[in-house]
């Protein structure tokens, strides 16, 4: 079974719909390559499906231990490169809420998880993930 449907909507954007649920998002060029940056460029997705599934992965592994995901937010930057064009490096900034302390050992542990998320091993090891974590102590 196919994951999803892409059709192009022309003026350099796309539409893309998920086949089992029917939800859809919008790509479209970025401003720097002859797009209207009105929505997600193919590569901010790549950008921002290694945060969200590092995220989830996280949120999949610690289910049964007791730590807290509730209040987690992440901040997604790329950067591209030319020659050729591509994403040369991704940072995530991991903010944990203020309201929750971790040990070290839940720290290592979110860390670990962080860096073998199934995107973060798919990309290729050329593009540098930066993940810096915000906890609040």
């Amino acid at each position: 079974m196919f994951t999803s449907r892409i059709e192009y909507k022309g003026n350099l954007r796309t539409e893309a719909t998920h086949l089992q649920s029917g939800n859809s998002i919008v790509t479209d060029a970025p401003t720097d390559n002859h797009g209207q940056g009105a929505y997600f460029s193919p590569t901010d997705l790549v950008a921002t499906a290694l945060a969200t599934c590092i995220i989830t992965t996280i949120g999949i592994k610690v289910a049964n231990e007791n730590i807290r995901l509730d209040g987690w937010k992440a901040d997604v930057q790329k950067h591209m490169v030319n020659n050729p064009r591509r994403i040369g490096a991704i940072d995530i900034h991991m903010y944990f809420s203020p309201d929750i302390q971790y040990s070290e050992a839940e720290k290592e542990k979110i860390k670990e998880i962080a860096d073998t998320c199934p995107v973060a091993l798919s990309l290729h090891p050329d593009i540098k993930q930066n993940l810096i974590y915000h906890f609040t102590d």
